[in-house]
């Protein structure tokens, strides 16, 4: 078992418990499988609760049992097709996480046509990829209902099992995509059978429907609820992490902490994760000579953290490995790394073993260093009083110089240093220490730290065509999350990324060429990459004029907060800069005749600034949008719309062109 997962606090316990021989109790339900279709559900034709749905899901069941030695979840699915639209519901998928959570098996499925009419589904299910990043591979489990038909009913049902009796992480998700009439959620705890220990199960929840009662346990153990009128849930851009919004209830076992105050709890919490980490660390004696080996004396303090964090990334790291062979199964199979000066003399370890070994060697450098649990937010925002330790599942390092607080994470790749990978910045933290520790945030970079800078030097044809040379140099976390993302490609399919980034930039059809062979593989500030492009009419003519949008690479702005209106929070993953400076070289015969006013809107977190100069017939534009934020208030989304409105006005304004020689006035 890794390091990371012994400091989840409560994982190793409730392994070892779990382990154990048990009896398993009576199931939640008597049975599973299809249940009756009323006529009323086959005559729908609408719900007035959900105005113009294409589909809703009359009837939906959760059933989970973390009881016994074969853990496993039931889910069921009901579901009206109303209109044509809703017919796509057809096509189910069942999203799942490989290797994580579990396998999903059992998969029962058929269409009831509105006669009632019964068509059963024969056919198999087949796995798709839906996203690729951090390490995960999201998947899912995809099928096609048979006989689909406006008025059908389409029901479904399969069983998750769980692997390796992770049950610490059992939940009820309430929300879907479609409208809910009615569902029923059930959990049959896991019981302690050893009177010794003290293991209990709690829950939380958020956002229940209007009347819905909180979950309850019954006599029988089994936790149980039952819901009605489920909004569907919008979809918006920049928003925080679905699971965060969606209505939920989480269950949290509890194993040797009965604690009834939040402090008490996150301090007993912090003496175990900082005992663990102690444990690993050692005493910094023992990392001397490693530190002997990288600095020297006279080098400053500053010169020394990036000479120990660049020496850790030089390790191998396993935690990135792309495929299994099987020397590295074998390795897996060996004693587990107990220290770092195993790590240091293996020449490798997990990202979470590396992170820790730079907090070894910083303080054996002398620097006064802490080890620091934090809540990666990409799937989730921490929030303490949900006393969930599992939650605090990233590791990162806090040194002090200078009087300030700096955080590094080397074992995190492709990592700058001064910088953490997004997820980490900007969140609570337990910083460990003997005592129980202390919560900590960490550092939100500024927005010059990641920026997208775009150069190009291009060339306008009488023809009304831009050619040239573009530049897009990505720095800090926009040169990380692209790493991070293309990590396991090659060359051939990095090189397409790229390209169909470059043409995301670009409002109109345009022709993208990658020249050089960016720097994929390193932490450096910057990733840059060199293209040829040519855009293709991309001046209209008006009469004897020519007319030339300044936003040459602002398609992505284009249509950003459209919607009147918003109903989640506005969430940016971390603060960003966009620059563009763009030469434009005229053709011949031709003049610059009218440029638009400068732009210059500062609404403090977020800011905008473009112009247009004529540099002796060479046309020079330059634009920079700046986004200093992380989380805003919906009730802030009229402000933020209205800058966005700006901005595209700014971005559509035109340059006058025309012939030498010609009046302006013609």
């Amino acid at each position: 078992m890794s390091l990371r997962r012994c400091l989840a606090v409560f994982s190793c316990a409730i392994t070892l418990l779990l382990g154990l021989s048990i009896l398993l109790p009576t199931p939640v339900r008597a049975s599973e499988g299809f249940q009756p279709v009323s006529p009323e559900e086959l005559k729908m034709t609408s719900e007035p609760k959900a105005p113009g749905a294409p589909a809703i899901i009359l009837f939906r069941q959760l059933d989970r049992y973390d009881m016994g030695q074969a853990p496993h979840e039931y889910n069921y699915f009901r579901i009206k097709i109303l209109t044509e639209e809703g017919r796509k519901y057809a096509d189910v998928e069942i999203p799942f996480f490989t290797g994580f959570a579990g396998t999903i098996n059992n998969i029962r499925a058929r269409t009831i046509k509105p006669d009632g009419t019964i068509v059963e589904f024969e056919g198999g299910a087949y796995d798709k990829s839906l996203v690729k990043a951090k390490g995960l591979r999201i998947m899912a489990k995809t099928f096609t209902l048979p006989a689909v038909e406006i008025g059908s009913v389409l029901e479904y049902y399969y069983t998750i099992d769980l692997h390796d009796h992770r049950i610490y992480s059992s939940e009820w998700i309430l929300s879907n995509d479609l409208f809910t009439k009615h569902a029923e959620f059930s959990l049959l705890p896991y019981a302690n059978t050893n009177d010794v220990d003290n293991f209990n199960i709690r829950w939380s929840w958020q956002d229940l429907p209007p009347g819905t009662e909180p979950p309850k346990q019954g006599t029988d153990r089994v936790v149980r609820m039952l819901a009605n009128d489920i909004p569907a849930f919008q979809v918006e851009d920049f928003m925080a992490p679905i699971n965060e919004l969606k209505a939920r209830v989480d269950f949290i076992y509890v194993a040797g902490y009965p604690e009834k105050e939040d402090a008490q709890f996150w301090k007993n919490v912090g003496k175990q994760l900082n005992s663990e980490v102690e444990s690993f660390v050692g005493k910094k004696g023992a990392m001397e000579q490693a530190v002997a080996q990288i600095v020297s004396p006279n080098d400053s303090p500053d010169v020394k953290l990036q000479k120990i964090y660049a020496r850790v990334q030089q390790l191998h790291n396993t935690s990135y490995e792309v495929r299994k062979t099987e020397q590295q199964q074998k390795r897996e199979s060996e004693k587990p790394v107990l220290k770092v000066e195993e790590v240091w003399k293996n020449g490798r370890g997990s990202g979470t073993q590396l992170t820790w070994l730079f907090l070894a060697l910083a303080r054996a450098a002398g620097f006064e260093a802490y080890g620091v649990m934090v809540s990666d937010r990409s799937n989730y925002f921490f929030h303490p009083y949900i006393r969930d330790a599992h939650r605090l599942d990233a590791n990162v390092v806090l040194v002090k110089v200078d009087g300030k607080d700096l955080f590094f994470d080397p074992g995190a790749a492709f990592t700058p240093f001064g910088l953490l990978k997004w997820p980490e910045t900007g969140v609570q933290g337990l910083r460990l220490d003997k005592d129980g520790g202390s919560w900590v945030r960490t550092s939100l970079p500024e927005p010059s730290a990641s920026r997208i800078e775009r150069k190009a030097d291009l060339t306008l044809s009488d023809s009304g065509d831009l050619e040239g040379k573009l530049t897009v140099t990505f720095s800090g976390l926009e040169a990380l999350k692209r790493r991070l993302e293309e990590r396991n490609q090659d060359e051939t399919e990095r090189k397409k990324f790229i390209e169909d980034e470059a043409k995301e930039y670009i409002p109109a059809a345009s022709e993208v060429d990658l020249t050089n062979q960016p720097d994929w593989i390193s932490s450096a500030p910057s990733l840059v990459a060199e293209f040829k492009v040519k855009i293709p009419g991309w001046v209209s003519g008006a009469g004897r004029r020519g007319l030339l949008p300044v936003g040459i690479f602002t398609a992505s702005e284009k249509y950003v907060f459209d919607r009147v209106q918003r109903v989640h929070p506005i969430y940016f993953e971390f603060p960003f800069e966009k620059l563009d400076d763009v030469s434009i070289a005229m053709p011949l015969g031709w003049q610059i005749a009218g440029l638009p006013p400068a732009q210059n809107n500062d609404g403090k977190v977020v800011a905008y600034t473009s112009s247009a100069v004529n540099d002796k017939g060479t046309l020079h534009l330059t634009r920079k949008l700046s986004v200093d934020l992380m989380l805003l208030d919906v009730k802030y989304y009229d402000s933020l719309r209205q800058f966005f409105q700006e901005v595209r006005k700014g971005d559509e304004a035109q340059v006058v062109l025309q012939p030498i020689g010609t009046s302006s006035s013609k």
